[in-house]
């Protein structure tokens, strides 16, 4: 895995087929870099009602001069990240006349991301797609990966494709625009990197806290680079997340149950800090993590001003019978990612993911408050 840089504010990172472009202010220059990667006939940009505001129109107006360009926008929020939207995005798609030789470019943040994905991969059986993430958490996690996907009634992203972009554009600045309650969702999936990955990355996350609340421009930019260098890294070694890929799960298993259970009440950056402790703790109690690293996690994750307990309204059971769902049930029992301590995760000879017994799952549930 390489990272070069282009500039004293821009890093390119080698994530395999594709490349992941770094830096401040690259979204004026993200039209070039656009028909660079993936050139086309008609480009369809598929946003959200928060980002499009931003950032949509100057993106538009430049492709235009190089093709046929229109604007596809959705309602922002996890609620609109479902298969109705994707038969509307596509149905649009059909009616203003794109076909095989159409790019589509998702801009905004994870839910565009997945669902613009899932449009291209399943459009004409599959046109190229261009991630131009706009929040903290896609970039550094759910633009990286191929993974796109719709949820349904009975959880999240059980409907998708692996599909990779041909390009992911990470604009560091439109992070300013980011509501704080966001920036801090983002933060922890960065926590989890460090986590599955790199103990001194974690450690220096928690240094950085501060700056990166803040928005401090080069704390942002080594974040960023930093999680991408990992979770592609991690990514190229298994595409198909049928080993070491896993790992990546790490508080996801409950992250994603909380998160469905509360109604989406919660973001994802804030299910998913719930889920890492709640998870290391697993970890402890079944012998696998040393001693200390559920506290060592919770530190950080309440450092970033993140939830650390499942909120008293949702139930246990609900939250149980929401991982049944999940996709990472076998034989009827949930696997889950867990760390032997920071920066190192229970490795190959457990298969990357471990299964937990229910009562187990309960008693760390309901020994939250």
């Amino acid at each position: 895995m390489s990272t070069a840089s282009i500039g004293e504010r821009s890093r390119v990172v080698d994530a395999g087929s594709y490349r992941v472009i770094i830096g401040a202010n690259l979204r004026l220059e993200f039209a070039s870099h656009v028909v660079r990667a993936a050139r086309a006939h008609r480009y369809a940009v598929i946003s959200d009602s928060q980002v499009a505001p931003h950032y949509a129109d100057a993106l538009v107006t430049a492709l235009s001069a190089l093709a046929a360009t229109t604007l596809h926008v959705v309602a922002a929020g996890e609620a609109h990240k479902t298969r109705a939207e994707w038969a509307r995005l596509t149905d649009e798609l059909l009616d203003v006349g794109c076909g095989r030789d159409t790019t589509i470019v998702a801009l905004g943040g994870g839910v565009i991301g997945d669902l613009a994905g899932f449009v291209a991969a399943t459009f004409m059986r599959g046109v190229p797609v261009v991630q131009c993430p706009t929040s903290l958490l896609a970039m550094i996690d759910a633009s990286i990966g191929g993974k796109t996907g719709v949820d349904t009634e009975a959880g999240k992203n059980l409907v998708g494709a692996f599909h990779p972009p041909a390009v992911v554009l990470a604009d560091v600045e439109t992070l300013r625009t980011l509501p704080e309650p966001h920036r801090r969702a983002g933060l922890a999936e960065a926590i989890k990197h460090g986590v599955v990955a790199d103990a001194g990355y974690f450690e220096r996350i928690a240094g950085d806290l501060p700056a990166l609340l803040s928005g401090d421009p080069t704390a942002t930019l080594d974040c960023v680079t930093r999680s991408v260098e990992i979770k592609s890294e991690v990514v190229t070694s298994d595409t198909h997340e049928h080993g070491r890929r896993k790992v990546l799960n790490f508080g996801h298993t409950l992250g994603h149950a909380v998160e469905q259970v509360s109604g989406y009440a919660l973001l994802h950056g804030e299910a998913v800090a719930i889920g890492m402790v709640l998870e290391a703790r697993l970890a402890e109690r079944m012998g696998i993590a040393q001693r200390g690293t559920t506290e060592t996690i919770e530190h950080v994750v309440m450092g970033a001003g993140l939830p650390t307990t499942v909120p008293a309204t949702l139930a246990s059971d609900e939250i149980l019978g929401a991982t049944k769902r999940d996709k990472k049930v076998r034989a009827g029992t949930v696997e889950y990612a867990l760390p032997e301590r920071v920066g190192v995760m229970a490795g190959g000879d457990r298969g990357w993911a471990v299964p937990v017994e229910d009562a187990l799952v309960r008693s760390v549930l309901e020994a939250r408050a």
